[in-house]
């Protein structure tokens, strides 16, 4: 007889995020000594900051390593609110905050939390790849609004109001973007508050985890802060991209209290709290002064440099498309004017798919199609790597095109 090897439909329904696949697969190409520019990974390549490395360290060395409260140490928490409060005009008590293994698990235990089955979770496309599969870890549906590079992947709120139902519960706002770069401006998250006001059922969760890697004039705003929105929005941020703390795994969610109190039911029964050690380094994060000091913004001054010359470079290729990213260290650039192209040796160019397997195995760098992003027209080229990196990048891609020819210039 043979034993029963089914899985559960829940992670049947489940799709493997693209990113990190393509992250692995780059990763072992590289071991094998294939000298494969990875630029696929959202992680940026500076080390953590000196000053938050020494508290962790010091953490180990003092013994501060045990268990902490499932919700975060109470320091870290009143931390956070004080950089709510001083950054944000946002007002939260240590009970309305909390600290959880990285972004990615507060945004799931807030979707888990307040979805039930068959409800509807509202996400603008381009999207992050991992917004679709939490709602269905849910139970939820997503249900997936499409924009435009020509408005620079900025969601519509007449096509938001179009689509809204009684089943409509959770709103994913995410800016700056993940994949696109995009900043939406206050104006028009005030118009998508005035929409969702006239929905008594629908929440929003604002995903601001690239805050401070924004660029001037662009200005971040949090949808909390917005009139009537406290109530209803759950915001989550963290410290993986702003402070290069990827590897510590820390973010945390703010909220009115009956939600966030859920979240932490959650987490009790799943995780329990984060480490003790990333939470110490998290406070000597959030020390180092207004979004993050000098520290960050000599970060966000090299992110900018490395936008401009990507923006430079492929903009000088005839029939690509760019929406110049105003934040995140992501370019999400339509290259479909190559599809319908052939290579030799490869075959037909007739996807986003396509177009990266063809760019990773001719011209050895490593990038992220845009339907994992639920927009098949673009790449996402991460430039969270050196300039020099960069440069080589756009030689090798730039050559591999030429081998094309594009099929329709737009």
């Amino acid at each position: 007889m043979e034993f029963d090897t089914t899985l559960s439909p829940r992670v049947n329904s489940l799709k493997p995020s693209k990113t990190v696949a393509i992250t692995d697969q780059a990763t072992a190409l590289v071991q094998a000594g294939v000298p494969v520019i990875r630029l696929a990974a959202g992680e940026p390549d500076f080390d953590t900051p000196a000053i938050i490395v020494e508290a962790g360290v010091n953490a180990i060395r003092e013994g501060y390593t045990r268990y902490t409260p499932n919700a975060g140490t109470l320091e870290l928490r009143s931390a956070i609110c004080h950089k709510l409060k001083e950054e944000n005009g946002l007002s939260y008590s240590p009970d309305q905050i909390l600290v959880s293994n990285g972004a990615k698990q507060s945004i799931t235990q807030a979707v888990l939390a307040v979805c039930s089955p068959g409800d509807e979770v509202i996400i603008p496309a381009p999207f992050w790849v991992s917004y679709p599969e939490m709602a269905r870890l849910a139970d939820a549906t997503p249900v997936i609004l499409p924009t435009t590079i020509s408005e620079n992947f900025l969601l519509d709120p007449k096509v938001l109001e179009s689509k809204l139902t009684e089943k409509s519960r959770l709103l994913i706002l995410c800016s700056p973007s993940n994949p696109t770069g995009s900043v939406y401006p206050r104006k028009l998250l005030e118009q998508i508050a005035a929409v969702v006001t006239k929905h008594p059922r629908l929440l929003v969760l604002s995903d601001e985890i690239y805050e401070h890697i924004i660029y001037a004039p662009a200005t971040h705003t949090s949808f909390a802060s917005l009139p009537g929105m406290w109530d209803r929005t759950l915001t989550v941020n963290g410290f993986s991209k702003a402070f290069a703390m990827t590897g510590w795994r820390l973010g945390y969610i703010a909220g009115p209290k009956h939600f966030v109190s859920a979240c932490n039911k959650i987490q009790s029964q799943f995780t329990s709290g984060a480490s003790s050690i990333s939470q110490k380094a998290a406070v000597a994060a959030l020390g180092m002064g207004y979004a993050g000091g000098d520290v960050v913004s000599t970060m966000v001054k090299a992110f900018r440099e490395r936008r401009d010359f990507l923006v430079k470079s492929f903009g000088e290729l005839d029939g690509v498309k760019i929406s110049e990213p105003q934040g995140a260290f992501y370019l999400f650039i339509d290259f479909s004017c190559y599809y319908g192209s052939k290579a030799d040796g490869f075959g037909l160019i007739q996807d986003s798919e396509s177009l990266c397997r063809y760019l990773l195995d001719e011209g050895q760098v490593a990038l992220v199609p845009g339907d994992a992003f639920g927009d098949d027209t673009c790449i996402r080229i991460s430039y969270a790597a050196s300039l020099s990196t960069l440069q080589a990048a756009v030689e090798n891609i730039k050559k591999a095109l030429t081998a094309l020819k594009p099929a329709v210039l737009a």
